[in-house]
Order: C-alpha cells, then structure tokens, then sequence
C-alpha cells in the first residue's frame, strides 16, 4: 500500500469545507490547524488528526516525513494561464517602458500577433519542450493544477496542436492541466479586413474539432478585440459543443464582458479591472466566479487593480491566478501572486489562499478532487518554508516551496 504520513507541521491550511466557492466572509476561512498530522494512502488524504491518531497508522512500508515546523497547503489551483506558446516578447519591453498602449501594440503587429507568428513558425517538439519548461517551473513553485489556453494559433492547425501539446503536458508533467479553446484571442492579420468570415472559421470548423479536446471556451470580449455581440454568439456556439464559458472581460475598459458573463452564466469572467457596480451584482446573482489577475496589472505598471474589496461586498466569488502569457505578465509564480493580491487587491493572507486554491478549482471545475486538505481528496499539498501562512506574501521574490507532493507523491 503506498501510504505517507507527514507530521510536525507548524502550521496547516486546509481550505476545506467550501462545497461551493467561497463568497464575503467565507474566503477568510482558510481552515487553518496546528498540532495536527497528515495520513495519505494511494494518493489522497485518508485522515487528518493529532500527531498520535496518524503514527499510530504507520506501518513498516509507510514512508514519513518530519515537515520541521513549516507550513503546509494545497497545491495552488492557476485557473487562468496562456501556458502554450514559442518564443518570447522581450523585444517589445522597451515599447512598454515607452508607454506604447497595449492595444497599440497589437495594432502594430506585435503582441499577440507577434507571439502566433513565434507558435506557428514551430512544430510539435519544440512547443511541447518550450512550455513543459514553464509547466516544470510553475511545479516548483508550488502550483500542481492549472488551466492551459489556446489561442496563440489562430488558425485551425495551430489551435488543434496547442491542444495536443496541452494534453501531451499532462502526461509528461505532474502538474495537473485543463485545456480551454481560446481561438478568439486576437484577429489573425490574413483576416484583419475579413472578421465575420475569421469567426465563422472558429465557429464552423474549429469548434466541432474541439469537442472533446477541451472543457472550456474564452473569448477576449473587449474594445478593439471583439465586441459583446461577436462574443455572445460565438459562445452560445460553443455551449453547443458541450464546452463551459470563460471570458476575458472588462479589462481595458468597461465593455459589457462581464454583464455577458453573466447573461450567459458562464464559469468565470476573467480580469475585471474596469467592472461596474451593477456587472458585480450580476456576476454574483448569476453565481459567475470573478478570477483576478493581479500580476497582469503590476506588469502593465498602469496602477489600476480589480475592486475586489468591493466585488466580495457584492457578493462575488473571487479566484486568482497568474495568467502567465509571453507579454502583459510573463510568470509563473502564484506566490508572487499572493503578495500582489494582499498589497494591491486587499485580500488578507486567508482570503488570497482561498482564492488561490479551492475558489480557483472552483474556476475550472476540479474542486470535487482538488483546491483543498479535506479526507477524500486528491492528497496535492505544498510544504513550505515558512513558519505560518501570512508569511508566504509577507517575505516576497523568493521560491519558499520545501516539498510539492502531487497525488500522494512528493515530485519536488
């Protein structure tokens, strides 16, 4: 029987209990105990209890592990990440600094654009190699489940190998992917005066192609992408298809994304710095996950952050997560994520880990099996070396992972 015991945990945050994702003061409760040891057998967690209830259990062949004091948590659930491309837009760093507008960018053939040229100049190997490097360093920093999008392809070709490439990852990483089809990320420079025939490509080629290959649909529903009619349509269209709906919304301004998240009921509506008072209410009145992206906004250095103080006053539930992609927030860091979501979103440490774990399973539809410490479930759990959780955003920059145990199995 393959069975490990952890014991000597300083402090451990369970996140359990949250059946549906946590809304206003729920996300605080991050289930937080001490004096307390782990038992997992066959890759989940079989018992949480003292000290003495769990040694009890070991046997010969039970493999356990002094943690010394430090903290332990799930593993972080990243419920937004752009993870498959080639290449990187490090050229386009001086633009930026120079206060070229993003938007700009893209119009300028850089950007996305510049990114899908990278993609498809590629084949299968050297994309597969290229973002299992970034899917290996999101493992070592603690992140043992997370969504992977297309849309660096933009034609059917290169959407159809993102998606392979997606579920080659999870067999040769350990780290846990839900594929999402995002073939509306940018129009394709071959369809820039063309844009009702680049969505009908999506719509009647693409997507019957998809079913099956992916969970999910997103779509950047902003000005100067694609509008709130273009988006709704193609969406329905995907629904039809058996695939869940993410939206990119209300980013750069407020642009009706995340009203239609709620319309549409989608599963999470994603960024959110620009929402209204009145979307919020609709997000949470149509149980809509609000997944925010604190990174993007510090690399987009604009000074303007979510409201999510006020999204939780209005009842939304919020998840977090990197959106790691080549260009507006090249990382793969969740803890990084923590501290911005703490300095900037003015979650508290409790609430951000919550956020970052079991609400953002909620995000992708995994929280039956992961996001949380609880008997039953899938035994992905981060030991780090921190004494207690507020010090995981309070000393930032670093890499304070010890231990990654996924599926019962410690890989880092």
């Amino acid at each position: 029987m393959n069975e490990l015991i952890l014991h000597n945990i300083g402090t451990l945050v369970t996140c359990q209990g949250h059946r549906i994702p946590a809304i206003g003061e729920y996300l605080a409760e991050a289930g937080v105990l001490h004096n307390t040891a782990l038992l997992i057998r066959e890759g989940k967690i079989a018992l949480i209890a003292s000290e003495a209830e769990v040694l009890d259990h070991a046997t010969a062949d039970t493999i356990i592990i002094d943690v010394e004091g430090s903290l332990v948590t799930p593993g972080f659930v990243d419920p937004h990440t752009h993870l498959v491309y080639a290449g990187n837009r490090a050229h386009e760093y001086d633009l930026k600094l120079q206060g070229v507008p993003y938007l700009e960018i893209l119009r300028q053939g850089g950007g996305i654009l510049s990114t899908v040229q990278q993609t498809r100049a590629v084949g299968k190997a050297e994309l597969t190699a290229q973002s299992h490097k970034r899917l290996q360093r999101m493992l070592s920093l603690g992140t043992t489940t997370a969504e992977a999008k297309t849309g660096y392809g933009l034609n059917t070709a290169t959407e159809m190998l993102q998606l392979e490439v997606i579920a080659d990852l999870g067999t040769i990483s350990e780290v846990e992917l839900v594929p999402t089809f995002m073939a509306a990320h940018a129009l394709p420079g071959e369809y820039k005066e063309h844009r009702e025939a680049y969505l009908e490509l999506i719509r009647d080629e693409m997507l019957p192609l998809v079913q099956g290959q992916a969970k999910y649909c997103d779509i950047f529903c902003e000005e100067g992408v694609f509008t709130v009619a273009e988006s709704c349509e193609l969406l329905e269209a995907a629904r039809g298809y058996g695939l869940g709906l993410k939206i990119h919304a209300d980013e750069l301004a407020d642009s009706g994304g995340a009203k239609l998240a709620a319309e549409l009921k989608a599963c999470s509506a994603d960024h959110l710095l620009r929402t209204s008072e009145a979307n919020m209410e609709a997000m949470a009145a149509a149980n809509v996950i609000g997944v925010l992206l604190p990174a993007t906004s510090f690399n987009l250095a604009e000074g303007h952050y979510a409201r999510a103080r006020l999204m939780l006053q209005h009842g939304m539930a919020l998840a977090l997560a990197t959106d790691a992609n080549p260009g507006s927030c090249p990382t793969e860091n969740m803890q990084l994520v923590l501290s911005l979501a703490c300095l900037y979103l003015r979650l508290t440490p409790a609430e951000a880990i919550v956020a970052a774990t079991i609400n953002a399973a909620h995000a992708i539809g995994v929280a039956d099996r992961v996001g949380s410490i609880e008997a039953g479930k899938q035994a992905d759990l981060v030991i780090f070396d921190a004494p207690e959780l507020a010090y995981l955003p309070y000393h930032f920059g670093v890499n304070h992972v010890k231990k990654v145990i996924k599926r019962g199995r410690v890989v880092v």
